[in-house]
């Protein structure tokens, strides 16, 4: 690998990334950076940064192959798909369709709809198994309010204590 040169003006952007950044791997990738400009080996950075050389290297190639972006975002991780949603909104339809309605009717022995009876509706009637925590975030993005409302008592009124005979 040829030694990396950095113009000024980017060696000062990532100082400043370095300093003041609070996400770590942005920070760990710039420090490289810096270091291997000043002529640090591919070996002592890896050393330093508990990473393997590899990682250094690719870091560098990534860095190299985003010139036309700012330095931060040069030094950003690549979006990465991840682990498609399982359940996502197909739920989101089926909830809504039966929230308004009466449990009763369809088995339950409950008045209301709670997570944990719409997790039981849906794998029952639909054979989706999901978890309470998706039940509750398809009721977050239908904008429900699933929570059973906290009674709180009536304030006494000014002359409780004249009824009381005090």
């Amino acid at each position: 690998m040829a030694p990396l040169a950095l113009s000024d003006r980017l060696r000062g952007e990532l100082e400043e990334i370095v300093c003041h950044t609070p996400a770590a791997k942005e920070r760990c990738r710039a420090q490289a950076l810096l270091w291997l400009d000043e002529g640090s080996s591919v070996d002592e950075v890896a050393e330093l940064l508990h990473v393997s050389r590899q990682t250094v290297y690719n870091w560098v190639s990534r860095f190299q192959e985003r010139h036309g972006l700012g330095s931060r975002a040069r030094l950003l991780d690549a979006p990465r798909p991840g682990r498609p949603p399982s359940a996502g909104g197909s739920v989101d339809r089926l909830i809504a369709a039966v929230i308004d309605g009466d449990p009763r009717p369809l088995g339950y022995h409950s008045t209301i709809w709670t997570a944990p009876l719409l997790r039981c509706y849906l794998r029952d009637y639909y054979g989706i198994d999901v978890s309470e925590r998706t039940v509750g975030r398809a009721l977050d993005r239908l904008r429900l309010r699933w929570k059973r409302p906290r009674y709180e008592l009536a304030l006494r009124p000014a002359t409780w204590r004249q009824s009381k005979g005090g």
